[in-house]
């Protein structure tokens, strides 16, 4: 992408980035139109929203190729060929700065898109995502530029009769080691197990609902049904906590409370679920919230959690009160409130301590980190995956997910809809996949049981810190931008 600009002005090279940025990101973002909603039989906003979110994060690259070529030396890109290994190697760093920079912004501009950040498309690459530890996500993604950059640089050397042979290979050298050692720092740690100071036994329900059916009130009966049938089944393991998914369960009428309530009593289990609930606000009206329950094993809520991040159209939608037609582009009415802080849930018999992250909240570094209390022993995601059908929506969420628990050294357990129902270790490791391979989407239950460390367990950097190497990246990465506009702004005219 970078070097399909070489020698371009900078609208041209602004262009070749957002063409291929959009490429990217219309093929990667297919799944919206999957999205059961239409007006008059026309999937109208499904499509309008496909085509503004992908340009939306295709300006990023497209941002991103005009400011690695503004900032190159006097010359554009055969100076920054031609140059020293000294002045190269600071390119390519600087380059590598831009994209975490833009990426973490674009994670956190109008309440933030963190999805499909460069690094989680090596999620499978334990040794290397180690690093996320210490940088979060945007290490890995910084090493991925970096390195690709300096390739990029090297084969434009390597067509340069001029380029010193000597010299040529030092352009890759310098990143190529610093991934070798990372890497095996990472090994040291994955391929090394720590004991379990306990464990804890969950069972997870899985009822692939499509979203038509959990729009449709007169199937509420029917979704009730079928997700208790699968929780008497879970249940015959005897575990310590069952889990449902977003969405798993319509309103509950006093009567279905009182028979999910017996349920739990019977089999002694405490239980975490996901429903809408309201509650006043200080002007007196009301105010509705995507939230998730604890409830004791006498059925009684031990614990609440009000969903904070919202999904823009899907949950609430933005400038309604300026643009009131904006509401028929979606299908939630008056949309939900967010919600204001984390909340801990804390099980007494077996002892636990767990946060809950709903829907897409586990794709934000940020928000997962906030959710880690010193006593946590684990996140639980509970997400509903229905509206983009049996898609790659659901992957590309589990792949982010693989980072939050890295990032915070906490095994992570994902109770989705219809897919990917997985728990995940401190490591970053898929331990278990609900129908893995070929069954991912389909209804079923997991009984997993999930390692709990000791509770003086060491905290990682980044849990500690947040997100200083992005932000800190971003800084770099514009005060050489504004260094580089101030000298151009010096030069003397021609």
């Amino acid at each position: 992408m970078l070097f399909s600009a070489w020698g371009a002005d900078g609208k041209t090279a602004f262009q070749c980035g957002f063409i291929a940025g959009a490429a990217e990101f219309l093929v990667s973002l297919s799944w919206l139109l999957n999205i059961p909603y239409t007006v008059l039989g026309i999937p109208l906003a499904p499509g309008l929203g496909w085509a503004a979110l992908g340009a939306y994060c295709a300006l990023y690259t497209g941002a991103w190729v005009w400011l690695c070529w503004r900032i190159a030396p006097d010359g554009g890109a055969l100076a920054v060929v031609d140059s020293n290994i000294l002045a190269r190697t600071l390119w390519t760093l600087q380059c590598a700065a831009g994209w975490v920079g833009l990426e973490i912004f674009r994670g956190w501009f109008l309440t933030g898109f963190p999805w499909n950040y460069l690094g989680n498309s090596q999620f499978r690459m334990l040794p290397i995502i180690q690093v996320a530890s210490v940088t979060g996500v945007y290490g890995v993604s910084f090493l991925i530029v970096w390195t690709s950059v300096s390739f990029g640089l090297l084969a434009a050397r390597l067509s340069r009769s001029t380029a010193k042979r000597e010299a040529i290979w030092a352009t890759v050298g310098f990143p190529l080691v610093v991934v070798l050692v990372l890497a095996s720092i990472g090994a040291s740690e994955v391929f090394v197990l720590p004991k379990p100071d306990r464990t804890l036994k969950v069972a997870l329900c899985q009822p692939s609902f499509p979203q038509t059916i959990i729009w449709d009130e007169k199937s509420d009966a029917l979704r009730l049904e079928q997700i208790m049938e699968q929780s008497r089944r879970a249940l015959t393991s005897d575990p310590s906590l069952l889990i449902w998914p977003e969405s798993g369960a319509p309103d509950m009428t006093p009567a279905n409370q009182d028979a999910l309530a017996h349920l739990l009593s019977q089999h002694k289990t405490w239980m975490v679920l996901c429903l809408d609930s309201e509650a006043a606000r200080p002007d007196g009206s009301m105010a509705v919230y995507n939230s998730s329950f604890l409830l004791d094993p006498t059925g009684q809520p031990a614990g609440i959690y009000h969903k904070r991040r919202l999904v823009m159209f899907g949950e609430y939608i933005p400038f309604v009160r300026w643009l009131p037609f904006l509401k028929f582009l979606a299908p939630i009415g008056s949309g939900f409130s967010p919600g204001a802080a984390p909340v801990q849930f804390v099980l007494t018999q077996p002892r636990a301590q767990l946060s809950v992250l709903i829907c897409f909240e586990d794709v934000f570094p940020a928000e997962a980190r906030e959710h880690v209390a010193p006593d946590t022993d684990f996140l639980v995601n509970l997400t509903n995956d229905g509206w983009f059908g049996n898609g790659s929506a659901q992957w590309q969420q589990t792949a982010g997910a693989v980072f939050r628990a890295v990032e915070n050294g906490l095994p992570l357990v994902r109770c989705s809809n219809n897919g990917i129902t997985c728990w995940i270790d401190a490591q970053g490791r898929l331990r278990q996949t609900l129908g893995w391979p070929d069954k991912c989407y389909a209804p079923g239950i997991m009984n997993a049981e999930i390692p709990l460390e000791a509770r003086d367990r060491r905290e990682t950097w980044y849990h500690r810190h947040g997100d200083v190497f992005g932000w800190g990246c971003g800084v770099w990465g514009l005060v050489v931008f504004l260094r580089e506009e101030r000298r151009r702004k010096n030069l003397p005219r021609r």
